[in-house]
C-alpha cells in the first residue's frame, strides 16, 4: 500500500514524522502494538482512513487475537454461568498471588 501511494519507508517516515524503524516494525508486525497516533499520522500522509487497514489489507487471518470475557446476550445454563463466575474468581486469585509485596 505504501508503494501504491508513491512512497517508500524512508519517504513515508519523513512525510509523517514517524521514525523509519517504527514504520519498519509496524510493517513487520502487521501493526501489532503500533500506537494509534503513529497509525493516524501514516494514514494521513497516505490519504487513507485507518478503518481501511483491515485484516484483508494486512494479510491477517480472520482468527481473533483476543476473546472477550463478557457473556451478555448469550443464553447460558445456570451451571455454565457458575463455571464462568468460578473461572473469573480463579483468574482474579492468580492476579492477587502475583502482586509484589510493595503493591
Amino acid at each position: 500500500m505504501i508503494e501504491e501511494k508513491g512512497f517508500n519507508v524512508m519517504s513515508l517516515s519523513k512525510a509523517s514524522g514517524v521514525a523509519y524503524t517504527t514504520i519498519r516494525s509496524m510493517i513487520e508486525r502487521n501493526l501489532t502494538n503500533a500506537s494509534i497516533d503513529n497509525v493516524l499520522k501514516i494514514c494521513a500522509v497516505l490519504g487513507i482512513k485507518a478503518e481501511s487497514l483491515n485484516e484483508e489489507n494486512l494479510g491477517e487471518t480472520s482468527e481473533p487475537k483476543t476473546i472477550a470475557a463478557h457473556h451478555d446476550g448469550d443464553k447460558w445454563t445456570p451451571e455454565e454461568l457458575q463455571e464462568i463466575e468460578d473461572f473469573k474468581k480463579f483468574i482474579k486469585s492468580k492476579r492477587q498471588n502475583t502482586k509484589s509485596p510493595q503493591e
